[in-house]
């Protein structure tokens, strides 16, 4: 069954509530027979229970009761420093809730990903963060639906019809053609490496949008080495074609710091007759001389919003899923310039 038609299958106490006209609190004091209720509202209540078939899952009441007031964290990778900033945000929201993260490491496998989330389960944890693993399937949460276990995606995401928390990946990579076109470029790569996910899509069909809109080739899609050890050593690869360029945007800061080495080794001098764009400016960007030019994803807000959203689906397990997404913004610095003999 799909995951939207298996959340209509199942009546809720919110559904109930509707059908009776009185809030979901007024519904839930008539299930736990509050003498707060009087007896008009009350039969209106039972009423609209028996019209929807609404059954009162008692052992699922009793362990949101025994909350455990702790909170799973799976993420793909925790070498990337940006991951590192992103339970930052997290822990704060979590902490100042009176709660505590429990962090995992997926290493971006399904399988690893499913046993971990298992595991959180048994311990009891309240709710879910989770970076789906590239290859995750709805199955996923649908059965995490199943296990009434509360869920928040971040950065990546499966459906829709879930939380989820993460950045205009599309926009910013809009910004940071439009940045390179007004130098001069003309020639741009786009230097990408990993599993493929939804921010990959995201992030590549902005290159290709933005590039389009300049009248710029929008296929120079280069893929690196996912280790930062190998990509620069991999950096010929941008220069493998006819027509070479003059700059190249990175999928994430790791790659432009991996590139930025290997730059150097073939004898260019980044920010001068060779751009780079990194994607996400972590704090790691601002070691690297020189400084480099950064779209900012704001991983420590992703993580404060994933957390909140979190928060609020344990108080409201029934309330529609909710979407933030973070504004993304260019931090220019010393890594880019001009091409020379165009004038921007």
């Amino acid at each position: 069954m799909p995951f939207e038609d298996k959340k209509k299958s199942r009546v809720t106490l919110l559904d109930v509530a509707r059908r009776a006209n009185v809030s979901r609190a007024t519904a839930s004091l008539v299930i736990r027979k509050s003498p707060l209720v009087g007896a008009e509202t009350r039969a209106r209540v039972e009423e609209a229970m028996r019209e929807l078939g609404y059954v009162y899952n008692m052992g699922a009441a009793r362990l949101r009761a025994e909350r455990s007031h702790t909170v799973g964290v799976i993420v793909p990778n925790l070498t990337n420093p940006f991951f590192a900033e992103l339970l930052s945000g997290i822990e704060a929201v979590i902490d100042a809730a009176g709660m505590v993260v429990i962090l995992a490491n997926s290493g971006d496998l399904v399988e690893r990903q499913n046993m971990v989330v298992r595991r959180m389960r048994e311990h009891g944890v309240d709710g879910v963060i989770v970076c789906p693993a590239a290859g995750t399937e709805p199955a996923f949460l649908h059965q995490l639906a199943e296990w009434d276990l509360p869920l928040v995606q971040v950065l990546r995401q499966i459906s829709g019809e879930v939380d989820y928390a993460g950045a205009d990946y599309a926009d910013g990579m809009r910004q940071a053609v439009d940045y390179l076109a007004s130098l001069g470029h003309r020639t741009i790569a786009f230097a990408v490496h990993g599993p493929i996910h939804s921010a990959y899509h995201e992030r590549v069909e902005g290159f290709r949008e933005a590039t389009q809109s300049h009248g710029i080739d929008s296929g120079r899609i280069v893929r690196v080495p996912n280790q930062i050890g190998e990509i620069a050593a991999a950096a010929h690869l941008l220069f493998d074609e006819a027509e070479r360029p003059t700059a190249v945007i990175c999928f994430n800061d790791v790659i432009a710091l991996g590139l930025s080495a290997g730059l150097y080794d073939r004898g260019l001098k980044v920010g001068e007759n060779f751009s780079l764009i990194g994607f996400d400016d972590v704090t790691d960007a601002e070691a690297m001389r020189p400084r480099l030019t950064s779209v900012s994803t704001a991983p420590v807000t992703i993580g404060e919003n994933a957390a909140r959203l979190l928060l609020d689906r344990l108080a409201d397990p029934t309330g529609p899923p909710r979407r933030v997404v973070n504004e993304t913004i260019l931090h220019v610095r010393q890594s880019c310039g001009a091409v020379p003999g165009s004038e921007p």
